[in-house]
């Protein structure tokens, strides 16, 4: 049986793994606000809460925060920066579509939450730039 010499994961002294850690429980710590807080969730969002018995895509955005949270700090051990990189840019998607929602529910009226759904988004981009650029030495999966 052979043993591969390749590294798996991140490096973990470098300050772009970091970066993916924190944002990874920033995530969960989202997604649980969500699930546990659903009403407080909202008010970060940037919509109205609903009726009690509409309250599940609150759930849903819970699960998707929790769900993506635990992807990043799973693939930080087991993928490569590249892959990282493609997943943060995909990613973008997510608060561009929150951003669309606040702006289509409140048009302007949110500002700050428009704001904030647009920096995650910058965010998202930075992280995707940032790792790609640094795994322009990475020749372990991904795309060339």
């Amino acid at each position: 049986m052979m043993h591969s010499t390749v590294s798996r994961g991140l490096p973990r002294n470098e300050p772009s793994t970091w970066l993916v850690w924190a944002l990874g429980l920033l995530f969960i710590g989202l997604g649980l606000l969500f699930l546990g807080a659903p009403r407080i969730g909202t008010l970060l969002f940037g919509l109205p809460a609903p009726e009690w018995t509409h309250v599940g895509y609150l759930l849903a955005i819970g699960l998707r925060d929790l769900a993506f949270g635990l992807y990043l700090l799973i693939l930080s051990f087991m993928a490569n920066r590249r892959i990282l990189a493609w997943i943060f840019a995909v990613t973008v998607l997510i608060p561009v579509g929150d951003v669309l929602i606040v702006l289509i529910s409140r048009g302007l009226s949110a500002p700050a939450h428009l704001l904030l759904h647009g920096a995650s988004a910058a965010v998202m981009a930075g992280a995707s730039l940032w790792l790609f650029k640094q795994s322009s030495h990475d020749n372990t999966g991904g795309f060339s």
